[in-house]
């Protein structure tokens, strides 16, 4: 593709899209087309720059994806999501999501909408998460039939506007280590006389504190030992950087489901 990737962003007022807009705006390869907000944001027909703090960048925040766009980023919420995929589908964009708190029926349509365009479903586009989560799932593969057994913990931490809880990246990594350690139970939080605690199962713990971008921690405990995977951003724009580079990864690919494990080239 010789000419400038024409980019839309869902979600463009959000702290994440703001910095899409920044780091979009200053990448030569892009041109940012669509900055998409809801149709009652208080943001709506303000200059996408100004609102992202980089000044005037021409592109007004809008309810409508306009046309021409070469590849979308959805950043926004759960419904703002399905919006972006139903106009992906119907006009055949390669999608990159990296919103959280995603029901199993709008996962469910992700992966139908897969079907017809190529779409990368991430819950967290860092690059250091994505490295750690495939660390992970080598510890889990060799921890599957340690003597004693590994306790498995994940703790992750983030900012006091979070509103899902736990983070979509704790989940995934619980994902990505009962599938290798073939565990079957996942405990949210610990009160009380509950006993000793079984191997079979997957904590997992959240903490929101002020302004805290994220952070991760696997604890794998055994008998003796422990391993520890942390995995930290300091600020938004890897998050950012990394959705960018999966909206480039999936021009020209065909329709599917990809990771950023893919883009990544981890698997």
């Amino acid at each position: 593709m010789t000419h400038k990737i024409r980019l839309a962003i869902f979600g463009a007022s959000g702290r994440n899209g703001k910095r899409l807009i920044a780091l979009g705006h200053s990448d030569p390869s892009l041109e940012i087309v669509g900055a998409l907000v809801g149709s009652t944001s208080r943001h709506l027909g303000h200059d996408a720059g100004e609102v992202a703090g980089i000044g005037p960048i021409g592109v007004p925040l809008s309810d409508q994806c306009p046309a021409g766009v070469d590849a979308v980023i959805d950043f926004s919420s759960p419904e703002g999501c399905m919006t972006a995929l139903e106009h992906c589908v119907t006009h055949r964009i390669p999608l990159m999501i990296a919103t959280t708190g995603l029901s199993s029926q709008q996962v469910e349509r992700i992966e139908q909408g897969s079907m017809t365009i190529p779409i990368c479903y991430a819950p967290n586009t860092s690059v250091a998460v994505n490295i750690g989560m495939k660390l992970v799932e080598q510890a889990a593969r060799a921890l599957k039939d340690v003597a004693n057994g590994a306790d498995v913990e994940i703790i992750e931490r983030h900012h006091r506007y979070k509103e899902d809880s736990p983070s979509g990246t704790a989940l995934k990594l619980g994902q990505i280590i009962a599938k290798e350690m073939g565990i079957e139970n996942h405990v949210h939080g610990r009160h009380g006389m509950i006993g000793k605690r079984p191997h079979n199962e997957i904590g997992y713990h959240a903490v929101r504190v002020g302004d805290d971008v994220g952070q991760h921690t696997i604890v794998f405990g055994m008998l003796g030992e422990t391993i520890e995977i942390r995995v930290a951003a300091s600020n938004r724009d890897c998050y950012a950087s990394g959705a960018i580079s999966a909206a480039k990864y999936l021009i020209g690919k065909p329709p599917g489901l990809y990771s950023m494990a893919n883009v990544l080239g981890l698997t």
